[in-house]
């Protein structure tokens, strides 16, 4: 497994072949898309769409979009912000980690969340945080079995959706 940078052409656009990749992706997670509500109609979620929501994230300069492979395949995609806009807020944040459907129940998101969690550490941060929404119990599961506590609860930034929002130390 490894993480690599979103790629994007000389216009910062994402390369056609990767896009494609990324809306099977997203398109595989039906569920999330559906209870999120980023999407218009998780049913028919188009290059255009994921498109301009990565090109909303890279608008932000703190943000990193990296996609992690296994074997050459896309396995997931994980979204980080290295400072919160809150300035009172320390930490980084993992802003998504989504792993195709196909391949749920493999391992793959606790790697790519282990592999983020070492990038952090390796820039000195001591801690990460991350919300997730509260209608989502699943995702709630997955990271307090990776060791997260749930520190409080907000509505999130971009949506006014309720979320709980998780920590996790660093520091081994």
């Amino acid at each position: 497994m490894r993480l690599e940078s979103l790629p994007l052409t000389a216009d910062h656009d994402i390369p056609a072949a990767v896009l494609t990749e990324l809306t099977a992706l997203y398109a595989s997670n039906r569920e999330f898309h559906a209870l999120s509500g980023d999407f218009p109609d998780p049913d028919r979620i188009r290059p255009e769409q994921v498109a301009a929501a990565l090109a909303d994230e890279l608008a932000n300069p703190d943000v990193e979009v990296l996609l992690a492979r296994s074997e050459g395949r896309l396995v997931g995609l994980v979204i980080t912000l290295a400072h919160h806009p809150d300035p009172a807020d320390p930490d980084p944040w993992i802003g998504l980690l989504m792993v195709d459907a196909t391949a749920h129940r493999k391992g793959y998101g606790k790697q790519v969340a282990a592999l983020v969690e070492q990038r952090f550490r390796d820039a000195g941060r001591t801690a990460v945080r991350l919300a997730v929404l509260d209608a989502n119990p699943a995702g709630l599961a997955f990271w307090t079995a990776l060791g997260y506590e749930v520190i409080g609860h907000r509505t999130d930034l971009q949506a006014a959706r309720p979320c709980a929002v998780l920590r996790r130390s660093l520091q081994e």
